[in-house]
């Protein structure tokens, strides 16, 4: 037995699809292009109707007894099954965790950069792991950096909840924030004073 070839070079194989002569079923049910039904006829006969109106026949039941077919534009049906295909993809989103670190000694101006980019993350439906990361002895400031996170969660609570607190893992200082997927509910005090502006706007 000659020994099989380390690499195959053939192209592979396409699966065509069951249009018109190749559907070798002699009876058919068929499907107009207006969704009449045409009842069950010949495979010559069907495929004449098809070629009288410049449309292709396609089957679309194999299991069916007998199988069903229907007259369409193959080539345009085609086209808009991977265009939803492509549309269904774009809506898909994977929820990835994306990483925002920083020093519990950040200024504030980095601060806001690190709260910009927790936002479009999470704008774009993904997770939010916020970092802190410690040097040397700047371990023993463990407190500062749960304060740091605390503010963290507090300036992006309309955009996320957390899902797992403050927690120390090695030299750094961990908390992760996910989307919200509920709006944020003011508490009595904010609405107390919202509703106080609104009356005295009104006055």
């Amino acid at each position: 037995m000659p020994p099989r070839p380390r690499f195959d070079r053939r192209a592979p194989v396409r699966e065509l699809p069951n249009i018109n002569e190749r559907i070798k079923y002699p009876k058919l049910r068929v499907v107009d292009a207006d969704g009449t039904q045409l009842g069950v006829i010949s495979r010559e006969e069907a495929l004449e109707i098809s070629k009288d109106r410049e449309l292709d026949l396609v089957l679309v039941s194999e299991k069916a007894d007998p199988p069903v077919c229907r007259i369409m534009n193959y080539g345009k049906f085609k086209f808009e099954q991977e265009k939803k295909a492509k549309e269904a993809k774009k809506k898909s989103h994977q929820t990835e965790v994306k990483e925002v670190k920083m020093r519990y000694k950040i200024d504030e101006h980095d601060y806001q950069v690190r709260i910009g980019q927790a936002t479009r993350f999470l704008k774009a439906g993904d997770k939010v792991k916020c970092t802190v990361i410690f040097r040397g002895r700047e371990i023993q400031h463990t407190n500062l950096a749960e304060t740091l996170l605390a503010r963290m969660a507090k300036d992006l609570e309309e955009q996320a909840e957390i899902q797992q607190a403050a927690k120390r893992e090695g030299r750094n200082m961990i908390m992760f924030l996910t989307p919200r997927k509920t709006p944020l509910i003011k508490n009595e005090k904010e609405l107390t004073t919202s509703n106080k502006a609104e009356r005295t706007i009104s006055k």
